[in-house]
């Protein structure tokens, strides 16, 4: 399959998705691994997600099977937003680049600060916020 917009656009992707794949890392592995840590703590009524409270209650297949499906969804919209900054005409799309950049900037700095908020309800039994 031909890649519309050359090289400097497939590099570009290619570089989307290795942060896309950071955010989707610290968004699902670490906080469902803190996350857990945390409810055995305090208490899984403790959790401020309501899909995620309930998982928490669930047998261990049903948490993770929960999580894989957020991360498959997280690929599939991800893909689709790709595909978009493929075909953006090259007038706009430096700054369609742009927003995309912010956005997974945003994304890596709320997992790390859900990770943040885990080790505060682990090690001092409270969140942060």
């Amino acid at each position: 399959m031909s890649d519309p917009g050359g090289p400097a656009i497939a590099e570009r992707v290619e570089e989307y998705w290795e942060w896309a794949a950071v955010a989707l890392f610290l968004l699902v592995s670490v906080d469902l691994l803190t996350t857990m840590y945390a409810a055995a703590v305090v208490g899984p009524e403790a959790e401020a997600n309501p899909l995620m409270r309930w998982a928490l209650g669930q047998p261990l297949s049903v948490l993770v099977g929960v999580n894989l499906g957020a991360v498959v969804l997280a690929a599939v919209v991800f893909r689709g937003l790709m595909e978009t900054y493929r075909l953006t005409p090259a007038r706009v799309r430096p700054y369609y680049g742009l927003l995309i950049e912010v956005w997974l900037g945003l994304l890596v700095a709320a997992g790390l600060a859900l990770f943040a908020n885990n080790l505060s309800v682990i090690v001092l039994g409270e969140s942060l916020l």
